[in-house]
């Protein structure tokens, strides 16, 4: 775009204001170099490929599955003119059809576009959307980030993580199940099935839910689940311990003090991670390694955290957080102040693919999360059947790296269009005996 100085800045259309002055000129620019696409595609065309992006396809997909109930899968399919097409995922919680919505709003910026220049395309989805992205446009803006990533690596004949610079370990990036047992006999059985699996790490949760001030009792209950966690899934499992935002800063403060002996991977939201300066007070308590990041999007959210020294593991979710380019922006970010990075992944297959590229090229990867027991289930099955392989499945206790290029695997749309969108359902909502609002 050829540049505007300041005198041509005020004078060209002063009446119509600054903001259609510019989109005039930018769309003048590209109607004189006689090309459709996206307001600005023109100017990257000298310096990208012959690949032009034909469609963005949305697909919600509901599993039949009580756990699936409030996260039915949003899939991303983006075609190009040359048969090339990737995919991604932009699932979100409670919120499936608002990021269905937003992902058909970012068709303008995309379709007639070159796919290859992918930092731009973040870059425009982000700033030109105005307002800063929370968890709707973030998602949206992970489905087709992920889909652009994949038809890079296709186009270069690379898997990802290649392509980012790795892999650091070819025997794929280590991985933690989540925990579904409630008496010790089933925790034993959890550990048994883990070693034979060779995983070495498991997360858990916290019983029932916490008012600002908690009683000893409540206290104790949680504190003695813990206990009954390390005691019978033994001292060779890393134990990971998700608060999930249920505790306030002052209840957060004393449990971890008091979970302290059970030499925890780390203790995951202990308050809501809005409240940074709460998150902070906690982290100058404890021992405990302070986890976070689920909910925050781009490298924006997670600056103070890091900056400030409170946490020491980043969970930012690729599906949430704006992509594979967020994601090893974070990872960056975290780096250069020693703090690891633990990706969050809690929906569909193909966000959780798409974490173990980033993963793997990332320094300061510490493990990578599956919302999945050691035993796999009706929703790991349906994986398998669309991937042909056991996606998101560890093998000695690390999820393998793909060898295809771009994220590695295929995906026929009859396979996902087989299960029909139901809609967009809430997430729990639970509340304390008074009827006040509880976090879940």
């Amino acid at each position: 775009m050829k540049p505007i100085n300041r005198r041509d800045f005020f004078s060209i259309n002063s009446g119509l204001g600054c903001g259609c002055s510019l989109m005039s000129q930018a769309t003048q620019n590209d109607a004189n170099r006689g090309r459709t696409g996206p307001l600005g595609a023109a100017d990257l065309y000298p310096l990208g490929s012959n690949f032009r992006i034909t469609n963005v396809k949305t697909f919600g997909v509901t599993l039949p599955t009580p756990e699936q109930a409030d996260r039915p899968y949003v899939f991303v399919k983006i075609e190009t003119n040359q048969g090339v097409y990737g995919w991604g995922e932009g699932t979100l919680e409670g919120k499936a059809a608002a990021t269905i919505h937003c992902i058909e709003d970012f068709k303008e910026f995309l379709i007639g576009a070159d796919p290859m220049p992918v930092e731009h395309h973040w870059q425009s989805m982000y700033i030109h959307s105005f307002y800063r992205a929370g968890p709707v446009i973030g998602s949206a803006i992970a489905a087709i980030d992920q889909a652009l990533w994949d038809i890079r690596g296709k186009i270069l004949n690379q898997p990802v993580y290649k392509l980012l610079g790795g892999p650091y370990d070819p025997a794929g990036v280590r991985g933690y199940y989540h925990v579904r047992a409630s008496t010790p006999a089933e925790m034993r059985e959890v550990r048994a099935k883990a070693k034979q699996l060779g995983v070495t790490a498991i997360k858990g949760g916290i019983p029932g839910y916490y008012e600002w001030i908690e009683t000893h009792g409540s206290i104790a209950r949680a504190v003695k689940h813990v206990e009954t966690l390390r005691v019978n899934l033994g001292e060779e499992i890393d134990i990971g311990i998700d608060f999930h935002a249920k505790t306030s800063p002052s209840v957060a403060s004393i449990l971890c003090r008091e979970m302290e002996p059970y030499r925890l991977l780390f203790i995951e939201e202990p308050c809501p991670p809005e409240n940074v300066k709460a998150m902070q007070r906690i982290a100058r308590r404890t021992k405990v390694p302070i986890a976070t990041g689920e909910r925050l999007v781009a490298s924006y959210n997670c600056r103070e955290l890091v900056e400030l020294g409170i946490v020491d593991i980043i969970q930012t979710d690729i599906n949430h957080c704006g992509g594979i380019t967020a994601l090893w922006k974070i990872g960056a970010l975290c780096d250069a102040s020693g703090v690891k990075v633990a990706p969050h992944a809690c929906e569909g297959p193909i966000g959780g693919l798409a974490s173990v590229h980033v993963d793997a090229a990332m320094p300061n990867f510490l493990v990578q999360e599956i919302c999945s027991g050691v035993e796999p289930g009706v929703k790991e099955k349906i994986w398998e059947e669309w991937f042909g392989f056991p996606a998101m499945r560890m093998v000695n206790g690390k999820y393998p790296l793909p060898t295809k290029p771009g994220l590695g695997f295929d995906l026929d749309e009859k396979a996902v269009t087989k299960f029909k969108f139901e809609g967009t359902r809430p997430m729990a909502r639970v509340f304390h005996s008074d009827g006040s609002v509880a976090a879940w």
